[in-house]
């Protein structure tokens, strides 16, 4: 033991003589600043880089960007909101020519390293250090990956050292296919295309299943730049760097010497632009739901993880595609039926871009406008030069045509001279075919808005904001805000009724005056068009034939604070208590009038707002809004199980009084049988409304429809002015007459349904005063006996009748017919209330 504790002793001896053998050489000195240096780069890289580096476990759950989804009712795609246009695919979706083509393109070995191609970054190094720039290129796939999604695309040695580093962590952590899945879905391709199913519907307008060989190879040429290989610009560029991978495909035994001559003798066959996939007639609605969407979840990704544009939700929505095109052809007929005969109003637009028009570039210039029209044949066209006694004009697809003096010899409005002889170049226009040449059409200056509601949910149905979105984007239904006029009405009386007036109320038509104070002196209103007053009359005949002087002066009689209550329960506005609100002076929106009578037509109940958005789904599939949502249990089911019919939740309010809203329901279905809507009345069904014409008058409006749906509108230019002797009732009811007549077609005649507690009594139209013995006449709209709406205990009463002398029986022979009882009308109605 002493031995080999002697031995032990004497090591540390050993090795201090070694360590001062070695560093007494130079060679040591040498070797030990080396170990020294090598310690301290290891410490800087990692201090200065790779303590800063993301974490590579994040590409694992990584989500791109990816765009909003719009669904109609139906459930079909009716638009999306992208900044980045993009479709996810998995790696097993992509066809592997694709990705042959991809690898030949930009990392043929991709397969066989671990991220880095040693070769290539000395080749580049080496590059780099001669020329004296920064090295580009030599990347590889999982490079690329880790550029485009960690550490962004600043050039330097420093990006591409972090670059290098992740690559390899990013082979650690993902499999190949993995890499190739995030590659293939991220890179940048052009047109505003990121990944390669979007890249072919940008440049091919194809899935990406559809592409060709020589498709395929094109796409593979983009990351390099999509501008440098512009199908347009630079088409030889392109097809010399398709044939670049075409070879390499070949030379790699990814494809055939058969594939290689087939795909190489290809034109690119790319399209200028794609085809849009959703119907424009809906163009209002869709951008009305991007306005609430950006107000509820913000534009990016900074906002909320749930964004319009990157967040990637799913929004089902509340259009009815065919109600929306019939809603968008009436107003724009009606619009263009009141223009009838005013001349041409001009050019839509003028392209002032030097050396485009006449330089023949031309369509892109038209194109980067986003015009289009969406009106039976009409087309958009920029005038491009005159030709003798015509212009060239051009269209969008690129395609030209000529429009001759002839067919453009409408007034230019405001002049007697031709229209043709207005046109200059640059101007962009709207033209129809006639025969092989085209003429002259004019898109309306005035305006207006229409709005379809479905009263039992309070889901709006269709939207119309003006003649067409892509020439108008202001959306007249929702953001206009105007003067409701006499459409007013309905609700001023709905409160009446609330505050313990009937419809048979007698209300005195006659001079109504007030004081405002001694600065203002005396106001006296009067009717529509000075009509004369018409002396005492029921509240129900007031409001069929619009009576002013009848209005304000029950507007003073309940007291206007609670006029205004009213219009605010309902969602029409929040006015100060003037009496001249209750003529309709407040300013509103079609959109919360509409919403308003849908809440008459479901006895009181409503939204705060009409409904654009069914419900939203993050991009799992989760629903996110509207908060607290429950599915329909059984709604879908394919047949009834003999139980409750399911029924959807709803999240309404009680705006007023059900009785009260069923009564002005029934009111103002007399303004259809013989008030200032009969133009309606041969429509043959259950309907209420009402008609409005501003002071001037400036709008003109229809509100009304059916239990199924209520539709309202109204008509005027931007900047208001007088529009000669248009009425609501001559106007804006025909227009709704038009979508109507093919709107209900199919649909059974439901009559409005009366809440409990409801008394329906016979009364004289004109009097108010109860009827014995006679029964209304149905086939008369001018009856002088009429069933009126009555809450209990408000109903005029029947005198006491004394007993009389007892008479025998008598036999049938003899008896005279039986009058109609009033249970027949009752079940005839659906039932006693």
């Amino acid at each position: 033991m002493t031995a080999i504790a002697a031995r032990l002793s004497s090591v540390p001896a050993r090795i201090g003589g070694g360590a001062r053998f070695v560093w007494a050489r130079w060679w040591g000195k040498a070797l030990v600043g080396l170990v020294a240096l090598a310690a301290l780069a290891v410490f800087l890289l990692w201090l200065l880089v790779i303590r800063g580096l993301p974490s590579v476990e994040q590409l694992r759950t990584y989500e791109p960007p990816l765009p909003t989804h719009v669904r109609g009712g139906d459930g079909n795609p009716v638009q999306s909101y992208a900044r980045e246009r993009r479709v996810e695919l998995s790696f097993a979706e992509y066809p592997p020519l694709l990705v042959k083509a991809f690898l030949a393109a930009e990392d043929r070995t991709f397969f066989d390293h671990h991220g880095l191609d040693y070769p290539g970054l000395v080749r580049a190094a080496w590059q780099g250090l001669t020329s004296g720039n920064t090295p580009r290129g030599t990347s590889t796939i999982t490079q690329q990956v880790a550029k485009n999604l960690l550490v962004g695309n600043e050039a330097s040695y420093a990006r591409k050292l972090k670059e290098a580093i992740l690559a390899w962590k990013i082979e650690d952590t993902l499999s190949k296919e993995q890499i190739l899945e995030l590659y293939l879905n991220q890179i940048a391709l052009g047109r505003n295309a990121f990944g390669v199913e979007a890249a072919a519907h940008a440049y091919f307008d194809k899935e990406l299943n559809q592409l060709t060989l020589a498709q395929m190879a094109y796409l593979a040429i983009l990351p390099k730049g999509p501008a440098n290989y512009d199908p347009v610009r630079h088409a030889d560029r392109a097809l010399e760097r398709r044939g670049y991978v075409l070879r390499e495909m070949l030379k790699n035994d990814f494809i055939t010497q058969a594939q290689y001559a087939e795909a190489s003798a290809e034109p690119l066959g790319t399209v200028l632009r794609r085809t849009p996939r959703v119907d424009p007639s809906g163009g209002y609605f869709v951008e009305e739901v991007r306005r609430q969407l950006i107000a509820r979840f913000g534009e990016t990704a900074k906002a909320t993880p749930n964004s319009v544009y990157e967040g990637g939700l799913w929004v089902r929505t509340s259009l009815d595609d065919r109600l929306q095109r019939l809603a968008a052809e009436a107003l724009r007929a009606g619009l263009i039926r009141y223009e009838g005969g005013r001349g041409w109003s001009g050019p839509i637009r003028h392209l002032d871009i030097d050396g485009q028009v006449e330089g023949g570039n031309w369509q892109q210039a038209l194109l980067n406008t986003n015009i289009g029209i969406d009106y039976q044949d009409w087309r958009a066209a920029v005038a491009i030069a005159r030709e003798g006694s015509g212009w060239s004009i051009g269209f969008a697809d690129g395609r030209t045509g000529t429009l001759p003096a002839a067919l453009a010899q409408m007034p230019r409005r405001g002049t007697t001279s031709a229209a043709f002889g207005a046109i200059e170049p640059g101007d962009v226009i709207a033209v129809a075919p006639s025969g092989s040449q085209w003429s002259l059409r004019s898109v309306p200056r005035i305006s207006g808005g229409f709005v379809v509601q479905e009263p039992a949910t309070g889901r709006i149905l269709a939207m119309q904001g003006g003649f067409d979105s892509r020439l108008q984007a202001f959306n007249r239904a929702t953001q206009a805000q105007r003067q409701p006029g006499s459409t007013i009405k309905p609700i001023v009386y709905s409160a009446a009724l609330e505050n313990g007036m009937s419809p048979a109320s007698i209300i005195v038509d006659g001079p109504f005056c007030v004081y405002q104070g001694a600065r203002l002196g005396q106001k006296c209103f009067r009717n529509f068009a000075n009509m004369r007053s018409a002396g005492p009359r029921t509240m129900r005949w007031g409001i069929e034939q619009s009576r002013n002087l009848m209005t304000v002066r029950t507007a003073a009689q309940i007291g206007m604070p609670r006029v205004v209550d009213t219009m605010k329960r309902m969602g029409v506005g929040d006015y100060s208590p003037y009496l001249a609100i209750a003529l309709g002076a407040g300013e509103t929106t079609v959109a919360r009038m509409v919403n308003a009578y849908a809440m008459l037509a479901n006895q009181g109940r409503g939204l705060n707002e009409g409904s654009l958005v069914d419900f939203v789904q993050d991009r799992h599939g989760k629903v996110i809004w509207p908060e607290n949502w429950r599915p329909c249990d059984g709604c879908n089911a394919p047949a009834w199980n003999g139980g409750p019919m399911p029924r959807p939740p709803v999240r309404m309010r009680q705006a007023i009084d059900a009785q009260s809203a069923y009564q002005m329901v029934h009111i103002t279905e007399g303004v259809i049988q013989r008030g200032t809507a009969t133009v309606l009345r041969d429509l043959d069904r259950p309907m209420f409304g009402k008609t409005g014409t501003t002071t001037g008058p400036t709008d003109v409006w229809f509100i009304g429809g059916t239990p199924q749906f209520i539709g309202g509108l109204y008509i005027g230019y931007d900047n208001p002015r007088r529009l000669g002797a248009a009425e609501g009732g001559t106007v804006a009811a025909p227009i709704f007459k038009q979508f109507a007549v093919k709107a209900y077609e199919g649909l059974d005649k439901l009559p409005f349904r009366a809440p409990a507690g409801i008394r329906m009594v016979r009364i004289d139209r004109m009097s108010g005063k109860p009827v014995f013995g006679t029964f209304p006449d149905d086939s008369d709209p001018k009856p002088a006996v009429i069933w009126e709406a009555f809450k209990p205990e408000t109903e005029p009463r029947r005198a006491a009748r004394h007993a009389g002398p007892a008479t025998g029986p008598t036999t049938a022979a003899t008896a005279a017919p039986a009058a109609p009882r009033d249970s027949e009308f009752l079940q005839r109605e659906g039932g006693i209330y």
